[in-house]
């Protein structure tokens, strides 16, 4: 049971270490000493004695979210359930058409290298890109063969 008199002496400690009054232990076998501490300078040498300790911050565990974290890392636990906002709040648009463009337009400067394109078949494609035409590199492939464009079989 705590009288007024710990009460008093754990507020009088708690200003003295600098935390809260929740965080501030009294060795349980030396109570009477703690009790009989009228003044700060009392309080101070039972802190100095170590009677009187601050307890340590509980801090919140990381573990559970490091293993989240791996899972994450791993492709789970981001399906449709857990997805908040629209498709353009989770990648930016413009994000999605920079990967995109620059994945077709590497695609096609492979093709004018290793010479299954002509050039001028190059820019026509390189304009149509340009123009939001195509959706990946897969529908340029199949524009390609629809149009019958190369000059060899890709």
């Amino acid at each position: 049971m705590t009288t007024p008199q710990l009460i008093t002496v754990k507020r009088m400690a708690a200003e003295l270490l600098g935390v809260g009054i929740h965080r501030v232990w009294i060795d349980p076998e030396r109570l009477e000493d703690v009790e009989d501490a009228i003044t700060r300078e009392d309080v101070r040498r039972l802190i100095k004695e170590g009677v009187i300790k601050a307890k340590p911050i509980k801090g919140v565990s990381r573990v559970r979210a490091r293993l989240r974290h791996e899972q994450r890392k791993k492709g789970r636990r981001r399906g449709y359930g857990r997805r908040k906002g629209v498709k353009s709040a989770r990648l930016d648009t413009k994000e999605a058409w920079v990967r995109r463009i620059r994945a077709i337009r590497k695609f096609l400067k492979y093709l004018r290298k290793r010479r299954i394109i002509s050039r001028s078949t190059y820019r026509r494609l390189y304009m149509l890109a340009k123009g939001g035409t195509f959706t990946s590199v897969s529908h340029v492939k199949t524009y390609i063969r629809e149009h019958k464009l190369t000059r060899r079989i890709i």
